[in-house]
């Protein structure tokens, strides 16, 4: 069964949702799949678009009923550290942080932080960003993508708990 691996971390705007993920690769192999749309698509979505600073991509998220169209503005993209995003208000106006560090010549650490809005439902958020996250790790090493009913509703509880 899988785990949350989550921490809710207050802050002086109010709550983040953390998560972290070991990848194994070096940081500029990491960064081209947080960015480049051949290889968002393995584990969230291809887009197309503006994807600078201030642009603004168009993402179809492939793992979703319907996949579904949405629209990305890009807040910073600073690589291969840093990519700032803010997704349409339809799919809850997240803000969504993304920095990779360095972790010796072969590996990678994610961190990435959802900024939660005092309504948010944080059971629902949880679950799905764990889910998308270990897809990218199934991406990265090319094995088994999980599927989505290890995830929601298991791990639910654990997030309400938080």
């Amino acid at each position: 069964m899988t785990e949350a691996s989550g921490r809710v971390v207050e802050t002086a705007r109010g709550r983040d949702l953390v998560l972290a993920r070991s990848l194994a690769l070096p940081i500029a192999e990491a960064w081209a799949y947080l960015t480049e749309s051949e290889l968002t698509e393995q584990w969230f979505g291809p887009w197309e678009g503006d994807a600078r600073t201030g642009g603004a991509v168009r993402v179809r998220m492939r793992f979703e009923d319907h996949e579904p169209a949405i629209r990305i503005g890009i807040r910073l993209c600073e690589a291969p550290e840093r990519l700032a995003l803010e997704a349409e208000s339809e799919v809850g106006g997240w803000k969504l942080d993304l920095a990779l560090e360095a972790e010796g010549d072969d590996d990678a650490l994610l961190v990435f932080t959802h900024h939660l809005e005092g309504d948010d439902p944080i059971g629902e958020i949880g679950p799905g960003w764990e889910y998308y996250l270990d897809l990218l790790v199934a991406a990265t090493e090319g094995t088994e993508r999980p599927g989505f009913d290890q995830y929601y509703p298991a791990l639910r509880e654990a997030y309400l708990a938080m």
